[in-house]
């Protein structure tokens, strides 16, 4: 009879981690909300600051694509009771509040130096999540959004190149 309540006990604990988000699953979401916000808020100071066109356009490329992209994961969060970040982390905030303080060619360069690297990262942990994802939504959504995530890595790369030779 003991061995029964301990085995029941043990496969109701089991069955409510299983059905739990997977910590490494979280902590992408987590992460990758936090990227986003930070690109869309990032991306409407490339609009009000910067000065080259193809930067402007380009920022708001970032604000149109990871609004998207933030609804996305908001709604597959949602479903899996995985709580997101309402706002960016405090590394991301300096670079905000380091852009903020920068206008015309200055902004460009910095803004669009900013963005190859932020993607560069970007690619990779969604990159690795599509492949190794232990959740099957999540996983999905890192290989639905991880081409975007290359456009927008080969075009930061393009326009950080056109202000640089400025």
């Amino acid at each position: 009879m003991k061995q029964r309540v301990t085995l029941g006990l043990f496969l109701l604990l089991a069955g409510g981690i299983l059905s739990c988000a997977n910590p490494d699953s979280t902590k992408f979401s987590s992460a990758a909300t936090q990227g986003g916000l930070t690109e869309v808020e990032l991306g409407r100071l490339a609009v009000q600051r910067g000065s080259n066109p193809a930067v402007k356009s380009f920022g708001q490329r970032m604000i149109e694509d990871h609004s998207r992209a933030n609804d996305e994961l908001k709604s597959i969060a949602a479903k899996k009771s995985i709580a997101l970040p309402p706002d960016i982390n405090s590394d991301q905030k300096a670079t905000k509040d380091k852009l903020s303080k920068l206008s015309g060619a200055e902004f460009d360069k910095e803004y669009m130096s900013d963005m190859v690297k932020d993607h560069e990262a970007d690619a990779k942990e969604f990159e690795n999540q599509a492949n190794m994802g232990p959740d099957a939504d999540i996983k999905a959504f890192a290989a639905k959004t991880l081409p975007m995530i290359k456009r927008h890595l080969q075009m930061a790369r393009d326009v950080a190149n056109q202000v640089a030779a400025k």
